[in-house]
């Protein structure tokens, strides 16, 4: 969205939408409850990619999580705002992709007191490349096996993405 502001989809308990914010103001101490998306993409081989977020993200700075994450714009469909985040943030292309956790919702608070608050689908899909990540986005990243990733997550959850933590089990129980 070069040029313009990027705007989140606000919206009431139901999912409906209320209206739209620019994202570099919706992440507040009190943020409302808004759409967004998380990925987990896969390799040819069954291994999972998970990232670590850029020292520069304002939540959750420096921390492992799932592939990627985003939020879907006005009126855009979940799969195209998917497909722009893995090329935007991963310069990756993905196939296969598919809805795991349809009403996958959470509200989690950084330790600098900032809010997540999002209705977040949850999506798998498949790349055939390694990742080229974005420096903003991604300061570190590796493929891995889900099951030792489970364990690892259930172990040290501070040292990971609080939609992660969450998202394992229900994904891998």
């Amino acid at each position: 969205m070069t040029g313009r502001a990027e705007l989140v989809v606000l919206v009431d308990n139901d999912g409906h939408a209320l209206g739209t914010r620019d994202k570099a103001g919706v992440h507040t101490t009190d943020t409302p409850l808004h759409l967004a998306f998380s990925t987990h993409v896969f390799n040819t081989r069954g291994q999972l990619l998970v990232t670590r977020r850029a020292l520069s993200k304002l939540t959750w700075p420096g921390v492992w999580t799932n592939s990627f994450c985003g939020h879907p714009g006005p009126g855009e469909p979940n799969e195209d705002a998917v497909r722009r985040r893995a090329e935007r943030e991963l310069g990756l292309r993905v196939r296969d992709l598919t809805l795991r956790l349809p009403d996958f919702r959470y509200r989690a608070v950084d330790a600098s007191g900032i809010v997540e608050h999002e209705i977040c689908p949850v999506y798998t899909a498949v790349a055939d490349a390694d990742p080229v990540p974005a420096e903003d986005e991604v300061m570190d990243w590796q493929w891995v096996d889900p099951v030792p990733l489970v364990d690892a997550v259930r172990l040290t959850p501070w040292a990971f993405s609080p939609w992660l933590v969450l998202q394992l089990p229900l994904l891998y129980p």
